[in-house]
């Protein structure tokens, strides 16, 4: 798609579609109060030919409405945003997945008057929040479909009456809102990737040609004898089964300068590209979708992927822990015990609370590198769908100022997240008779933040640390229309991404 940005505009560029917006306001007309379209920014020839259509007499700018009318052989779009006191950056992008999704197949071309579509008195978020929802919203995984959907829009122009001396800024706004909304296309195309064709190999592979040639950025990725090495129990456990290789990909972004103010993030994802529970078989119907029990690591990696992109000025290392959860001769049985990258030994009484036996020896791997925080990401628990729901984030960690600003990034992007505790009853559930530590709860009870309590003992002495269970949230969005009804939804990749912007 093409986007340009048309500031100092005395008039709607030529475009197939011209979209328009309108604020409602309530007027009395005798002794009744009514809602008509404010039309704040409008011109009068506008405003005239709008009211002199039979076909607008209903209409009063209230949110979701719309109406259409034709102007200088231009088709005009209109949309209602109801009360200018409701309509903030989340409103804007629901607003242009709307027009996307009515107007794709309209035109080749659509013009957005976005004096009138400004969230804040902000037009640079504004049209970044436009792009973003736009790029998000016109994702399609079609790459298996023999039919392709075909899209006939593909320019995008922003007009604007500000001046012209503000391009650049509100330039860049829109270039890195591209960067971020292809981040998290790129994280969706990954998770909803079949298991047959994405393993742990080809998974390495892929994201290592994807980050190619990125100024700044370094590869590594250990395999089986490597994970051996490092004496990896836990995540070699996971793989036994397999008939691929384990691989830790090890990905590091240095901005361009660097001093001794620069903050070091880490960020930690689950890759489990299929998890049949193992020994402890998930039934059928929970291994349908197992593919993106991998979604963790994709998320980490679509976020790592904009800031390198970005060029922000903060180092991040990223560490993929990749590998699936299968059945064989060799695969791990429940109650063997096995001895962690740190030296602590853990029961495996369910091998299929496995994501957090790959991530805690990762954590540990993470912490040696001594950032300045760990942020790790996983499809963890079924407990945490119980606790939050599908669309909300759960966020546990050892350091408040890291909680608080994820809270914040979240807060900014418009995405769910909400913290629970991990209390010394959980830490002490986790504990084994027979070993360090043990792989499950003695109670289904508080599961998501006993699977944190457990991976807590991985990360390294007082490194502030964060984990994200989007066990609900990685998976069909479908309440947000920027996001598809059904597959991955790439959520949390753009909090991540304000995070450290923040």
């Amino acid at each position: 798609m093409e986007i340009k940005l048309n500031l100092g505009a005395k008039e709607a560029s030529d475009a197939d579609i011209v979209v328009m917006g309108t604020f409602s306001k309530t007027e009395t007309k005798g002794k009744k109060e009514v809602t008509v379209p404010a039309l704040t920014g409008w011109s009068k020839e506008c405003k005239d030919i709008l009211n002199s259509f039979s076909a607008t007499k209903n209409f009063s700018g209230n949110k979701g409405e719309h109406t259409t009318f034709d102007w200088h052989g231009q088709h005009v779009h209109v949309l209602g945003l109801g009360k200018k006191s409701d309509y903030d950056f989340e409103a804007a992008r629901r607003t242009a997945s709307a027009i996307y999704n009515n107007l794709k197949n309209e035109g080749k071309s659509i013009a957005i008057q976005m004096d009138q579509f400004t969230a804040k008195g902000n037009l640079e978020k504004s049209c970044a929040a436009f792009t973003e929802a736009i790029i998000m919203t016109g994702y399609e995984f079609d790459k298996y479909l023999s039919k392709k959907k075909t899209v006939k829009f593909d320019t995008l122009i922003f007009d604007s009456k500000a001046k012209k001396t503000g391009a650049k800024k509100v330039q860049k706004a829109i270039d890195d809102a591209v960067i971020v909304a292809e981040s998290v296309n790129t994280a969706r195309d990954f998770v909803n990737e079949p298991p047959n064709v994405l393993n742990s190999e080809t998974y390495a592979k892929a994201v290592v040609n994807d980050i190619k040639g990125v100024k700044g950025v370094k590869t590594k990725v250990l395999g089986k004898a490597d994970l051996k090495k490092h004496k990896m129990g836990m995540f070699l456990s996971v793989n036994a089964g397999s008939a691929f290789q384990p691989q830790l990909v090890h990905l590091t972004y240095t901005p361009s300068k660097v001093t001794k103010n620069t903050k070091h993030i880490a960020f930690v994802g689950k890759g489990l590209t299929f998890d049949t529970g193992g020994y402890s078989l998930k039934p059928g119907g929970s291994m349908v979708n197992m593919k993106f029990d991998m979604a963790g690591s994709a998320t980490v990696y679509g976020a790592f992927r904009a800031i390198a992109m970005l060029g922000l000025p903060i180092k991040v290392s990223c560490f993929l822990g990749m590998t699936d959860n299968a059945i064989n001769s060799n695969a791990t049985m429940p109650d063997s015990i096995v001895t962690a990258k740190n030296g602590k030994t853990v029961e495996i009484l369910n091998t299929d609370a496995e994501g957090r036996l790959v991530l805690g020896d990762v954590l540990t791997y993470a912490s040696e590198q001594k950032p300045d925080a760990i942020i790790d990401s996983a499809t963890l628990t079924g407990a945490c769908l119980i606790a939050l729901g599908t669309e909300v984030c759960g966020l546990m960690g050892n350091d408040k100022k890291l909680a608080e600003g994820l809270k914040k990034a979240a807060a900014a992007t418009d995405e769910y997240i909400w913290e629970l505790p991990i209390i010394d009853e959980w830490r002490n559930d986790m504990k084994s008779n027979i070993a360090d530590l043990k792989n499950i709860g003695g109670s289904r009870w508080g599961g998501t933040a006993k699977a944190a309590a457990f991976l807590e003992n991985f990360v390294g002495e007082a490194i502030p640390w964060a984990h994200l269970d989007i066990a609900g949230c990685g998976d069909s969005q479908g309440h947000l229309p920027y996001c598809p009804k059904k597959g991955a939804s790439g959520i949390m990749v753009r909090t991540l991404v304000e995070l450290a912007r923040q």
